[in-house]
């Protein structure tokens, strides 16, 4: 019995009822709308992001190809405190890209190299050395995290629009009951509050 109650308790806006008022269910719309649109919202725009992160990662590594460079003069050596966690240094290199024409930029290579080793770097098609494209792994890991994000961003903003309009009507609906409280008081002459 007291579990009935309870249930009768929770969708009371949605029961006739005296006591119910329009803003009761225009509020009980508004919770249902926005919990629908948080769900499907949260689905579809991490779906969105995750697929936009895969085709900009396969982009690029459709876009990069490795090449074989030549230091153009040694790699200097970091010391201790200003090793990276991948252990490379920046370095001037030279190779000769897909058209013949010889390129120079910077590129990571491993510390302590001598000018004219050669190493390998990444490279598109307007010469500039990316970092390596990203691996299977790393795309799934970058594709679920965004995934997640946007559509954790997307339910957040369809449940923050729903509690401002609910907000909205509670402000109304105060001021309503306070207007029906001063309409009720006036005609004896003594106020409630």
């Amino acid at each position: 019995m007291a579990a009935s109650q309870c249930a009768k308790v929770r969708l009371w806006r949605w029961r006739r009822n005296p006591l119910r008022r329009r803003s009761d269910v225009i509020e009980a719309w508004v919770v249902l709308c926005g919990w629908l649109l948080a769900l499907v919202g949260a689905v579809f725009g991490g779906l969105t992001a995750a697929d936009a992160v895969v085709r900009s990662a396969e982009q690029q590594r459709a876009e990069s190809h490795q090449v074989t460079a030549v230091l153009v003069k040694d790699a200097e050596d970091p010391g201790p405190t200003r090793v990276a966690t991948d252990h490379l240094v920046w370095a001037t290199v030279r190779w000769t890209d897909q058209d013949g024409a010889v390129r120079t930029d910077e590129a990571r290579v491993p510390p302590k190299t001598k000018a004219g080793g050669k190493v390998e770097v990444w490279a598109d098609r307007n010469g500039i050395l990316p970092k390596a494209p990203l691996s299977e792994a790393e795309i799934l890991m970058h594709s679920v995290a965004g995934g997640i994000l946007a559509g954790a961003a997307t339910a957040s903003l369809a449940l923050g629009s729903a509690w401002v309009v609910r907000l909205a009507l509670e402000r109304r609906r105060l001021e309503q009951w306070a207007a029906e409280w001063e309409r009720l008081d006036t005609p004896w002459g003594w106020k409630m509050g």
